[in-house]
């Protein structure tokens, strides 16, 4: 059985009435998120700042809720399991737990299923009736998907949720009505103290028409008409990365200003900037998250997007730093990214960056093979969790490969740019500027578009489904596309 609980919002400071709904199934998913009592994650100047009204309702609902009261069995039980106290009682009926919890509140026992044998069930007096819960232990104790270190713990969180949804069903269902999120000199604080918010690199997107003469070539390129869209500012948007999170002591939603119940898994936070809220409220929560670079463990495999609002960059320095630095010294290089550095040395410039951020020393007093640099930022590319051209958008890219058409094919490849998201974008028009600059050192690296099509082809673009077969039969395409943005990068972005 799935502990639910219910959503809501916290709106005055009056108790509801008592609610007629009573949720008793409900008790074991107690959704809340946090936000400590002294106040919100949101750091700010005392002068400018007016930290919000936190509700107190759900938390002296809290405070009233009965405490559990084990009834033992007088008798020690030789079937009792290990993971069990003197709360269990054996195979005995569900009419002859009623008798035993008779009378008080709060009281719990567990007996084993006279109808299914070898499992057992919780029994606990909750409203003047005795709710029957079948019990698991898989190291823990659960019910639902709350897991709990004792079946104490168990039942007070029970409890707790029990009444506060019985006695609040009404004012938890309106909680999220009118949050504090959208108050001024709140989330208008927030968006003050993130106007380093980042305005993308395209200032523009560009419609794009080729036009053809002859054959498709780089001066055809040039002489595309452009029809501009009108221009565009685009900030980086981020939702929020929640995940389920146990507060220790009283926490207060940052959504709704709420009382987050419950003793264990009461909310979400948001692991790259600390947004503490109910689980029902995150769902609210607008993708206006701002990476705290104090949550952010490390550069290699950390989300696109996350990294450059963090670092308050528009590519990700990995990028910056490795190209800026290839193309100091290593741009006659032959067989540049295509010749692989030592993979320790490598991996020692991975952990560099993990460390020391923008202080790492990757100069050619560091690492005098260019190849090392090249190596590293491959890597980078490739362990990003989502690619830099996203899941959602392979398949169109592959498929923009096939057009047989080239003007035709260009313009299904600048339409799927478009639609990248906006870091992701940033990177990738920087990364194929810097290509097209190898090539321009042809004769000395031997690397063309093709050639940097085949290396950068499965790193910038894996399928979502990971399937070395479609891998395999994508190849041609996944080189076909970088190729191309390589060659007529001047107008495809």
């Amino acid at each position: 059985m799935k502990w639910r609980h219910h959503r809501g919002r916290a709106a005055a400071s009056a108790p509801w009435p008592d609610g007629s709904n009573r949720a008793w199934n409900r008790f074991g998913m107690a959704a809340s998120s946090n936000s400590s009592l002294s106040g919100s994650s949101i750091s700010s100047d005392p002068e400018d700042y007016q930290p919000p009204i936190w509700k107190s309702y759900l938390y002296q609902l809290q405070q009233e809720a009965v405490r559990p009261k084990r009834i033992t069995c007088p008798q020690e039980m030789e079937s009792r399991p290990k993971y069990y106290g003197r709360e269990f009682h054996g195979m005995i009926s569900r009419e002859y737990a009623d008798e035993l919890l008779a009378g008080a509140e709060g009281a719990y026992l567990i007996r084993e299923s006279q109808r299914q044998p070898g499992t057992h069930t919780l029994a606990l007096r909750f409203g003047h009736q005795t709710l029957n819960y079948r019990l698991f232990y898989d190291g823990k104790h659960f019910v639902g998907e709350k897991r709990f270190e004792s079946v104490h713990d168990l039942v007070t969180d029970a409890l707790i949720t029990l009444y506060i949804e019985t006695k609040a069903a009404e004012y938890i269902s309106k909680m999220t009505t009118n949050p504090i999120y959208e108050h001024l000199g709140y989330t208008s604080l927030l968006k003050d103290k993130t106007v380093h918010r980042l305005s993308c690199g395209r200032t523009e997107q560009r419609r794009v028409t080729f036009q053809r003469d002859e054959r498709i070539s780089s001066p055809l390129v040039r002489r595309s008409a452009l029809k501009d869209t009108p221009e565009k500012q685009c900030s980086y948007e981020k939702i929020h990365n929640f995940k389920v999170h146990t507060f220790r002591g009283p926490h207060w939603c940052e959504y709704c200003a709420n009382f987050m119940w419950g003793l264990i898994a009461q909310g979400v936070r948001c692991s790259d900037c600390g947004l503490n809220v109910h689980k029902q409220c995150s769902k609210l929560v607008p993708s206006d998250c701002q990476p705290d670079l104090r949550r952010i463990k490390k550069v290699f495999s950390c989300d696109l997007t996350t990294l450059v609002k963090a670092h308050n960059t528009t590519r990700p320095m990995v990028v910056d730093m490795c190209i800026r630095e290839i193309e100091l010294r290593g741009m006659k290089s032959e067989g540049l990214y295509r010749v692989s550095g030592f993979s320790e040395h490598i991996e020692d410039v991975r952990l560099a960056f993990d460390r020391d951020g923008e202080k790492v020393d990757i100069s050619a007093n560091a690492y005098a093979d260019i190849n090392i640099i090249a190596g590293a930022l491959k890597l980078y590319l490739r362990d990003l969790p989502i690619p830099v051209i996203t899941f959602d958008l392979y398949s169109k890219f592959i498929q923009s490969a096939k057009i047989p058409n080239a003007e035709l094919r260009l313009e299904a490849i600048h339409e799927g740019l478009l639609q990248l998201p906006p870091a992701h974008y940033e990177t990738l028009r920087y990364l194929m500027a810097h290509l097209k600059r190898v090539t321009m050192f042809e004769k000395d690296n031997f690397m063309n578009a093709e050639n940097l099509g085949i290396v950068f082809g499965p790193t910038l673009m894996q399928p979502p489904e990971q399937n070395a077969l479609t891998t395999l039969n994508d190849m041609r395409q996944q080189k076909l596309v970088v190729q191309l943005m390589i060659e007529h990068e001047d107008v495809l972005f």
